[in-house]
């Protein structure tokens, strides 16, 4: 029996659907993303006891363990996460969605006697495994389970097209029969669909794909929501489909590329993995206390962190040196690229947990006509997002990807590990630039050691 009139039930939906729109909202800015994240749970929660007080539930005690379980492996997975592992989790989350989707269509499928609704079955069914499945690889990708390289064999476009014209088959034999085999063919297809969508996807494009991924589950969350009649599933999965393309689209725009091309540029050499060699080149080495000459007097500072300083778990130091630099009175910005790190806003997510200012964080549309008049431009962990060979090297495969303009600045100095490529794989010409110099070892190491010596000029 349910316990709310479907008057109130479509309130408390529509109330859930406000959220969800205001979280989004306010994801597109640091400065409100906590907070609207916290309004897009409360929207979550409206709908789950929604749910329970509106609708005839059987298995009452099975679904509450089932909630019980998924909460006491999240809750402390999420909690524990090291922010270098944030794409991992956000992928496995991803992937989670997407095969709760299919299952649902799977089980749905002897409920449906209208064609039509076998149809968003099928959707769900085919869109729910792909993400399921691309997912997994994402994360094992990223946590370096395999390798990061794209993954090409011989003939590999003959099976993806095999594959896809398979399951199209049996998507159609499902509508037409009901079939419960042939919805279990069309899983498994769909599954190896997703494996042989990212596994020629390497380097740098991952975390593209992910949000690409993201929005394949919102769509098959939107066509579970026609299967179940439910309303705000078909709200949320469809906000979800649509930030997440228009977040794919704009990934691929900041690396001057299409979806396409990240997808299946490993066919035609376009992918951005590339070598793993430790160049020869001589370059210049800097000591910390070089360094902080070079920034304790400088007039004009800009930091550009990356990945390296993720690993190294040094954006801390790093707002301590900005402040440090700024007693002095200098000018300090952290120059952000869309795509440094390993998610979208990884770098505005990890300097917010140091509480660097908001203001301090400079885009890089924003920030590039400023390293003309910079005096040191500090790069650290990051190297593709700073690299000339996108605007100089045509057969570079990050040729076009708009970059930060660091070699423009007066100096320039690499806080780096080793002379390892990027996650691109591609050699930096910057590195052997004469104002260029280089301060190896672990960034957060390498950043206490500047600022002690800033803090003894």
């Amino acid at each position: 029996m349910s316990l709310l009139d479907p008057v109130w039930t479509s309130l408390l939906y529509l109330a859930a659907a406000v959220c969800f729109i205001l979280a989004l909202r306010g994801l597109s800015s640091p400065r409100t993303a906590r907070r609207r994240n916290l309004v897009g749970a409360l929207g979550a929660l409206i709908a789950v006891v929604t749910v329970f007080l509106s609708a005839r539930l059987e298995n009452i005690p099975w679904i509450l363990a089932a909630i019980a379980v998924g909460s006491a492996v999240a809750a402390p997975v999420a909690r524990r996460v090291k922010m270098t592992q944030m794409p991992q989790l956000v992928a496995l989350f991803n992937g989670v969605g997407g095969g709760a989707a299919a299952l649902v269509a799977l089980l749905e499928l002897g409920h449906a006697d209208n064609p039509w609704m076998r149809v968003a079955i099928v959707f769900t069914l085919l869109v729910g495994a792909v993400s399921f499945a691309g997912s997994g690889i994402t994360f094992a990708k990223l946590q370096e389970l395999m390798t990061t390289r794209p993954v090409v064999f011989p003939g590999l476009p003959v099976v993806m097209a095999v594959v896809l014209l398979a399951a199209i088959a049996a998507g159609v034999a499902v509508v037409l029969t009901a079939s419960l085999p042939l919805a279990a063919l069309l899983l498994a297809l769909g599954l190896a669909a997703g494996v042989l969508l990212v596994l020629p996807v390497g380097g740098a494009d991952v975390p593209i794909v992910i949000s690409l991924l993201n929005a394949f589950t919102g769509l098959a969350v939107a066509a579970s929501g026609l299967v179940l009649g439910n309303v705000l599933l078909v709200v949320a999965g469809t906000l979800v489909g649509a930030s997440g393309t228009i977040l794919t689209r704009a990934m691929a725009a900041a690396m001057g590329r299409s979806v396409a091309g990240i997808l299946f540029g490993a066919f035609r050499g376009g992918s951005t993995a590339g070598s793993t060699a430790v160049s020869g080149r001589p370059v210049r080495s800097s000591s910390p206390e070089d360094v902080a000459v070079l920034l304790g007097y400088a007039q004009r500072v800009i930091i550009v962190p990356g990945y390296g300083l993720a690993v190294a778990q040094g954006q801390h130091t790093a707002a301590e040196l900005a402040l440090a630099l700024e007693a002095r009175g200098i000018e300090v910005d952290f120059a952000i690229h869309p795509v440094a790190g390993r998610m979208p806003g990884h770098m505005n997510v990890l300097l917010a947990e140091a509480n660097v200012p908001y203001e301090s964080l400079k885009e890089m549309g924003e920030i590039n006509p400023e390293f003309k008049t910079t005096d040191v431009a500090l790069v650290v962990g990051a190297n593709d997002v700073v690299n000339p060979a996108a605007k100089t090297s045509s057969g570079s495969p990050i040729y076009g990807m708009p970059i930060l303009e660091v070699a423009q600045a007066r100096q320039v100095v690499f806080l780096k590990r080793s002379m390892r490529p990027g996650f691109a794989g591609i050699e930096n010409d910057l590195l052997y630039e004469p104002q260029t110099s280089l301060l190896f070892g672990d960034a957060k190491d390498s950043l206490a050691q500047v600022l002690g010596a800033v803090k003894a000029l």
